[in-house]
């Protein structure tokens, strides 16, 4: 067997293997749209499930999304990592039947440590619904088992 070294490839290896086991991502209807060494794109339509007693989209789902996203683009080199502190701040509220998309950049990657950066918006606006940091760590392994 070749081993892939190409990052786009590497990338694409890992979030398959990811997404193939992420039954929650998956279960709140999330789909991967885009990926690529350190980035990251997942989208989610705000279901009627997912409101709250304001009958606007629950934070905690808005949270969700963006740490998916977070958590496809940091494991984007085939090594296994785990998010360590998370931070969201909410700008702008969402309702039934908003497509939310979620990209995730990487801002720094050190050996075992990482800083991404995801923004959540509107599809089909520029308005930003949320600003999520994500802080990471490697375990050790790998995604695809490699």
């Amino acid at each position: 067997m070749t081993e892939v070294t190409d990052p786009h490839q590497v990338a694409e290896a890992a979030t398959a293997a990811m997404w193939a086991r992420d039954r929650a991502s998956q279960a709140f209807g999330m789909t991967l749209e885009a990926v690529g060494p350190g980035t990251a794109v997942v989208s989610m339509a705000v279901r009627a499930d997912m409101v709250n007693g304001h009958d606007i989209g629950h934070g905690g789902m808005t949270f969700t999304l963006a740490d998916s996203a977070f958590a496809f683009a940091s494991n984007t080199y085939d090594r296994v990592t785990v998010g360590a502190i998370a931070e969201i701040r909410f700008r702008a509220p969402t309702r039934v039947g908003d497509v939310l998309v979620a990209a995730a950049t990487e801002r720094e990657r050190g050996e075992r440590r990482g800083i991404y950066d995801v923004v959540v918006t509107r599809r089909g606006s520029d308005e930003v619904v949320a600003n999520f940091v994500g802080y990471c760590t490697e375990i050790g392994g790998s995604v695809t088992g490699g």
